[in-house]
Formats: C-alpha cells, structure tokens, sequence
C-alpha cells in the first residue's frame, strides 16, 4: 500500500538545524510531485514546499524563503526538507504528501520543536 514515512524531527535550537526526510513506498514516487505541510499546536495545515517529479521546487511560505530548502532522491524514493535558521515559529508537526493540489496520501508526521 501507499505510504509515506517521516523521520529527522526533534528538538533544535533557535538558529539550529535540521534536515527531515520522507521515504515513500507502494508506487512509483518518481512518478509524482511531493509537497511539505505543518501544522503548528492550535493552528491549521499550511504547506511549506512542494517538489516536482523533475526537482523543480517552489517555496511556498514566505517565512521560510531562505532557510528552507526542499530535494528529492528519486533512486531512494526519498525528499528531503533542509531546515536551517531555525525559528520558535517553525515549531510544528510535519507532514509530506503525495501530491501538488491534489493531495491524496499523508504520512503520520515528523515532529520538529525549537526552542532554547
């Protein structure tokens, strides 16, 4: 079955990094476009980057232009999102999907806290 499976949260300092990783499984993940979301506590999903089958990436969220940074690794079914100046705002659960606008598979999320 379709899966997709979050690793690399955890607890990172303010201006620390951290790099998370989303192997798929179950299809042919080169096949399609892979994107990021968070979900901060108490507040909605919001996509943070989206990567195409080709590599070619769009950010999204404004506040992460700079520090983030999105790849894929097609022969390892795996995208990556490369944070770097971490904030206490990037606090939150993240989550790749499957998907550009039309999102169809979640994996369960990563959870990624900044704090000193």
């Amino acid at each position: 079955q379709v899966q997709l499976v979050e690793s690399g949260g955890g607890l990172a300092q303010p201006g620390g990094s951290l790099r998370l990783s989303c192997v798929a499984s179950g299809f042919a993940s080169s096949n399609f476009p892979i994107s990021w979301y968070r979900q901060p506590p108490g507040k909605m999903r919001a996509l943070v980057e989206r990567i195409t089958t080709d590599g070619t990436k769009t950010n999204y969220a404004d506040s992460v232009k700079g520090r983030f940074t999105i790849s894929r690794d097609n022969a390892k079914s795996t995208v990556y999102l490369q944070m770097n100046s971490l904030k206490p705002e990037d606090t939150a659960m993240y989550h790749c999907v499957r998907g550009w606008k039309t999102l169809d598979y979640w994996g369960q999320g990563t959870q990624v806290t900044v704090s000193s």
